[in-house]
């Protein structure tokens, strides 16, 4: 996964320590984060598909990096549920507002999609839906059990919203069975409040530790954004908070403000930083930890599902018989 790096070779935790923003241009980048131009043929068929399915992706809603290189691979994370979401996290571009009714036609045009994408693996997500006591978990049911209908074989991830911490609206998920559970905690405990106002860090542990203990033969993942403030010592504390609760796949990522209206960067991790965050993870026990500036939740999933098959991690579940 990575260069060999000394474990013991721990970055201070001052937060000055990494490249800082230049004052006069606090979104200017360092030179390590360069993003790929949306081109080519499989970007222009993934284009065309979302547009002719009047699917949401989570790519374009929240200005992710890596849409240019996933959709060129053909491949993307799609957006359930509506485009208007009922949080107003600091750092997330998707539009917050009252959402529409819940599209119950939505999780077949998904699968549909995936079929005609030809997806092996696929991951899917949502906005937050607290207008609703299940949080719209059924909507998560329906598609994954579609696209075993659909697409046999494709391994299904899906990244859930924390439900408010109900076991119930989790349930309902875990009942479909999934391959993989995501749930990003995104920062540290200390910036929770500033940077997802509405969300919890227990709920999100809760919902790690509870989709373990409801299905044994999932995996677990979760996502952590940097450079919102956190020390380094706080990211490794997290880490190890998952850990704890068996979570199997890591994700960490640099933080890049989307507008001037959205939390600023407070300052950019080196790529020598990153790869430290893998060597740690893998001494924790995480089965894999995808640690890089421009790493994303669902970035490079499907080669993640591919290395982790190999080692048999992957528990694949068994199609669902079409009933139409």
């Amino acid at each position: 996964m990575t260069n060999v790096i000394d474990p013991n070779a721990i970055p201070t935790t001052d937060s000055s320590a990494g490249w800082q923003p230049d004052p006069n241009h606090p979104r200017r980048r360092p030179p390590w984060i360069k993003v790929r131009a949306p081109h080519g043929e499989n970007y222009q068929r993934v284009y065309g598909l979302m547009r002719e399915q009047q699917l949401h992706t989570v790519c374009e809603e929240a200005q992710c990096p890596n849409l240019g290189e996933c959709w060129g691979r053909g491949t993307a994370t799609f957006l359930m549920m509506g485009d208007t979401c009922t949080r107003s996290c600091g750092f997330c571009d998707i539009k917050t507002g009252r959402p529409s009714p819940l599209d119950w036609a939505e999780p077949n045009r998904v699968a549909e999609s995936v079929r005609a994408l030809g997806l092996r693996h696929v991951v899917i997500t949502s906005v937050n839906r607290d207008e609703r006591k299940d949080g719209g978990a059924p909507i998560f049911a329906m598609v994954i059990r579609r696209i075993r209908q659909l697409q046999p074989g494709c391994s299904i991830e899906v990244l859930i919203p924390d439900f408010k911490g109900s076991e119930a609206a989790l349930k309902i998920v875990m009942d479909a069975q999934p391959e993989i559970l995501n749930h990003n905690v995104e920062t540290v405990p200390r910036l929770f409040r500033k940077v997802q106002p509405q969300d919890h860090y227990e709920w999100a542990m809760a919902t790690l530790e509870n989709a373990k203990k409801m299905d044994p033969l999932v995996l677990t993942k979760s996502g952590i954004m940097v450079g919102l403030g956190e020390t380094f010592d706080e990211v490794v504390e997290v880490m190890r908070d998952l850990a704890d609760r068996g979570v199997d796949i890591l994700t960490i990522g640099q933080y890049l403000q989307p507008s001037k209206q959205h939390l600023a960067v407070e300052r950019y991790y080196t790529p020598d930083e990153f790869d430290r965050f893998i060597v740690i993870g893998k001494d924790m026990g995480f089965k894999w930890v995808e640690s890089g500036p421009l790493v994303r939740s669902s970035y490079r999933a499907d080669q993640q599902v591919r290395e982790l098959s190999k080692l048999n991690f992957i528990h694949t579940r068994p199609a669902v018989e079409q009933t139409d």
